[in-house]
């Protein structure tokens, strides 16, 4: 009749592990733990057989044992919506498991619509112990979270460089260079009125990516505009028909914020019976997967999301652990040059060129 369910159901433990290898619990935990004091046969072996039994770490038990939750949280304040629709949150999110899943962490997501939700929310993980450290994303100007998580005591790191002094380690990738590069390009395809469909203005990120843009269109004297939204493809369908709505001052090329407002103002514009890049050159940010499945497909500044996760997941760990850790900047911002930028149109016979 098989196994009785009771043994079936039972959790390895390092016992188990131990009475395979024929070792003491105590050495099976020093290799479990990358601990020195095994040899790399012995640790080797010792992992195989606890992978061969479907040995995991009981995290509730070494909860209690260690008084830390093992667990990392990430509270974004953003609508649900918009956190399902970026395409940027999910690579994140992977590579930050990446690094957790090998660790025996866990990852603690919540999404908030507001501050005051969201300090209240860094409160209860902080007194109910559901975590041991935070990402801080989407770093604001005077950001008051760097002092509240900090009193709270749990550990940090900040997904780019605050304004203000921050007691945290940062992770962060310069995307200036890439902004820079994107009107660079469409200024050597010849276009001289160029739009950029922005973030949210709280936002250091959407701040500086809409100051990169400013500062590249007066360094090589084209004329720009800058409408600013929550980031969503909604929003980004809006702000592309306004400016395609202004004939007087319609641009011939818009640069998006992220990639998911870049693939709905290409929607926008063929509904509007333009061609892109022909009427209307369009480039985004962040180089997701669909960027270049589309169609056309997608110019856009690549970042690596991925990795980012996993080095902000590294960094976290680390600062948990005790371990003084400086600041870490990865590969800058690259631009990706695709199907939707192409050559300024040329002006209507009437008008002077």
């Amino acid at each position: 009749m098989g196994e009785p369910q009771g043994d079936r159901a039972r959790r390895p433990t390092i016992a188990d592990v131990a009475q395979r290898a024929g070792v003491s619990k105590g050495l099976v935990s020093f290799a479990l733990n990358d601990r020195p004091g095994v040899n790399v046969a012995t640790r080797e072996r010792i992992l195989a057989i606890a992978a061969e039994l479907g040995w995991a770490p009981d995290l509730r038990a070494r909860s209690l044992s260690t008084n830390r939750s093992f667990a990392l949280g990430l509270v974004l304040q953003r609508d649900t919506a918009i956190v399902a629709g970026d395409p940027f949150f999910p690579a994140f999110i992977a590579g930050v498991e990446r690094e957790l899943s090998t660790a025996g962490q866990a990852l603690v997501l919540a999404s908030v619509p507001s501050p005051r939700r969201e300090a209240d929310t860094y409160r209860k993980l902080a007194s109910e112990r559901r975590v041991d450290g935070v990402f801080l994303a989407d770093l604001r100007g005077g950001d008051e979270r760097l002092e509240l998580v900090q009193s709270l005591g749990l550990a940090a790191v900040t997904l780019g460089h605050p304004d203000v002094p921050s007691p945290f380690p940062a992770v962060s990738v310069d995307d200036i260079d890439g902004v820079v590069a994107t009107v660079a390009h469409l200024v050597e395809l010849g276009h001289r009125s160029i739009a950029h469909v922005a973030g949210s203005p709280e936002m250091l990120h959407a701040r500086r990516r809409r100051t990169a843009f400013e500062r590249a269109c007066e360094d090589r004297g084209v004329a720009h505009r800058v409408v600013d939204t929550d980031f969503s493809a909604r929003q980004g369908g809006e702000a592309t028909r306004a400016l395609l709505a202004d004939a007087a001052r319609r641009p011939t090329a818009i640069c998006y914020s992220n990639d998911v407002m870049a693939m709905a103002g290409i929607a926008v514009a063929q509904r509007a019976g333009l061609s892109v890049p022909g009427d209307l050159s369009i480039a985004g940010f962040d180089d997701s997967e669909l960027a270049r499945h589309v169609y056309p497909s997608l110019t856009s500044v690549a970042t690596d999301a991925v990795e980012w996760g996993a080095a902000a997941a590294r960094t976290l760990l680390a600062a948990i652990a005790g371990d003084a850790i400086d600041d870490s900047e990865l590969a800058p911002a690259r631009l990706v040059v695709r199907e939707s930028t192409g050559a300024a149109p040329a002006p209507p016979r009437d008008m002077p060129r």
